[in-house]
């Protein structure tokens, strides 16, 4: 019975890092989803602005002011008092390893159209997003950096 016991107690010890990593590996594919999901998103916005379909004031580079406006719409060009939106997402992705408890806007680090793709920062729109986390990822890559 004892040895039974210790051998149980060997392959549970040896099966835990397969479930740590198989764990990482999910939250990889998460993330890769969701940035998928959003990075796609903001290029149907630009590509409606081009179109026309959207209406931008001077100066816009076609991109939106917040990730909010995916979700919640904007106006069609020409038909702004119809109520006729735009959508290009039914919810927000949250990043997921960030905090649960953030709000899914909140998780997601901004880049702007005018910001260097090396030194990412906010501005007047949002031209990319990613990940906020330091950690590294199972092929050695930053999360960040993905």
């Amino acid at each position: 019975m004892l040895t039974v016991v210790v051998i149980v107690g060997v392959l549970a010890s040896a099966a835990q890092p397969l479930l740590l990593w198989t764990h990482k590996r999910e939250k990889e594919y998460e993330l890769r989803l969701a940035l998928r999901t959003l990075r796609t998103a903001l290029d149907d916005y630009h590509q409606a602005v081009k179109q026309g379909r959207i209406a931008v004031q001077a100066g816009d580079n076609g991109y939106p002011r917040e990730l909010r406006q995916l979700v919640d719409g904007v106006p069609l060009a020409g038909q702004p008092d119809t109520g006729k939106r735009v959508y290009f997402l039914r919810r927000l992705p949250r990043d997921p390893l960030a905090d649960p408890q953030l709000p899914p806007e909140l998780t997601w680090g901004l880049r702007s159209y005018d910001s260097p793709p090396q030194d990412p920062r906010p501005g007047k729109d949002v031209f990319d997003v990613y990940s906020r986390s330091e950690a590294r990822a199972i092929d050695g890559s930053r999360y960040r950096d993905w």
